[in-house]
C-alpha cells in the first residue's frame, strides 16, 4: 500500500548490492513475496506484516495471505499453522502506531521466535538497546530489516550470517548472524506517505 517498487528492480538492485537472500514483508500480503521467489536467482523469504489491533506481527517463511485484523494470537496461531516463525518488527517504536507496545510483547513472549533489534526505518537510536535487552531477556533470535520502500532503502540494514537450508536452519545461522547497515534517512517516510496517497486517490 505504500510502496511502488516493481520486483524487476527490486532483483537488480539486490543483485547489483550482493545481495543474496531476501525477506519480502509486504503489509497484509504473502503474493509479493510469492512471487518474487519465482523470480529471483537469490534465495526469498516469504514473510507478511500481518496488522492486528494491537499492533504488526511478522509471519516468516510463509506459503499463503494471513489475513489483517485478527488478534495477535490468531495472527500466531496461523503463522504457525504454516510452520512459519514469527517476528516482531520495529518494536517499540513510539513514532509508528503499528508497532506492538511492551505490554503486547511480554504477554507473547514465548510464542516469538525472531525480534528486529534494528529497523533502518525506526528514527530513535536508544530503542535498539531496549529492544536487544527484550531479545536477551527471552531469548530471542535478532535480527534486521531495511524495511525498504524503494529502491535507495534496499541494503540498508542487513545480517551477514551462513548459507542456511530451510526454517530451522535459518535460525541457526541467524545465531550465529552480525547486524549491519546505517539508518535511513527520515524523509524516506514521505516516499511512502507518496506512494499511500496515490494508491487510495490515484
Amino acid at each position: 500500500m505504500d510502496c511502488n517498487t516493481p520486483l524487476d528492480e527490486l532483483i537488480e538492485r539486490c543483485n547489483w548490492l550482493g545481495i543474496n537472500c531476501v525477506a519480502i514483508a509486504d503489509h497484509g500480503t504473502a503474493a509479493g513475496g510469492l512471487e518474487l521467489k519465482q523470480k529471483a536467482p537469490f534465495t526469498v523469504i516469504v514473510a507478511e506484516e500481518i496488522l492486528t489491533p494491537e499492533g504488526e506481527i511478522m509471519g516468516m517463511f510463509l506459503n499463503k495471505t494471513i489475513p489483517s485484523g485478527i488478534s495477535v494470537e490468531e495472527a500466531i496461531n496461523s503463522i504457525r499453522e504454516q510452520d512459519g516463525l514469527v517476528c516482531i518488527p520495529h518494536p517499540f517504536d513510539r513514532f509508528r502506531p503499528s508497532a506492538i507496545k511492551e505490554d503486547t510483547l511480554n504477554r507473547i513472549a514465548d510464542k516469538l521466535d525472531i525480534i528486529e533489534v534494528f529497523n533502518a526505518r525506526t528514527l530513535i537510536f536508544k530503542n535498539r538497546n531496549r529492544v536487544k535487552a527484550f531479545a536477551r531477556k527471552y531469548n530471542l533470535k535478532q535480527s534486521a530489516g531495511s524495511d525498504a520502500h524503494t529502491l535507495a532503502e534496499i541494503g540498508n540494514a542487513y545480517v551477514e550470517m551462513p548459507q542456511f537450508s530451510g526454517k530451522e536452519d535459518f535460525l541457526n545461522a541467524l545465531a550465529q548472524g552480525k547486524i549491519c547497515g546505517k539508518s535511513t534517512s527520515p524523509l524516506a517516510h514521505f516516499s511512502s506517505l507518496k506512494n499511500r496517497i496515490k494508491k487510495r486517490f490515484g
